[in-house]
């Protein structure tokens, strides 16, 4: 089960702070990940009120996935920029007015360069994105789940600053 979406306490009630944010600004959220493969997805689908709030997600694991659906330009896909640009062609994709992009380094191995645990994590709302770049330690379930609770805090935090439509 290590591998698999599930829920975990932390990022259920940081979900819920998201619904609670994205109900009160009349704003719409979306997700583009890579790294946790839908585990953001996974919280927010289960948090109260998804259907008025949630758009969706798109899970692009490879980079010509990301490419083709996220509009990801030739660049390193663990960075600031992918990140950046998963998230927004996520919310242009999905149709939201808000959106969380996840990619990095789970594990066990190195890649491109990076070290295990290396995570980007962008936010799209109205008012621009936002990048920040992590490292996070533990096993890939650990890095997974690291991910996921900051990600949504994250998106929580932007969405406090979210105007309405």
């Amino acid at each position: 089960m290590a591998n698999t979406p599930h829920l975990t306490d932390d990022a259920q009630q940081l979900a819920r702070t998201v619904a609670e944010h994205a109900i009160d600004r009349g704003v719409t959220v979306a997700t583009a990940e890579s790294l946790t493969s839908g585990q953001i997805a996974v919280h927010l689908g289960a948090a109260p009120n998804a259907g008025t709030w949630f758009s969706g997600g798109a899970v692009t694991y490879t980079v010509e996935a990301k490419q083709k659906a996220l509009g990801v330009p030739d660049v390193p896909v663990i960075s600031e920029a992918c990140a950046r640009t998963m998230a927004e062609g996520a919310a242009r994709l999905l149709g939201a007015d808000c959106a969380v992009a996840v990619t990095g380094v789970g594990g066990p191995d190195r890649q491109e360069d990076q070290p295990v645990g290396t995570v980007f994590i962008a936010i799209h709302t109205p008012a621009g994105t936002t990048c920040e770049k992590h490292h996070f330690d533990g096993d890939p379930q650990e890095i997974l789940d690291a991910t996921t609770a900051r990600a949504l805090k994250l998106l929580g935090a932007g969405l406090e600053d979210a105007g309405g439509k």
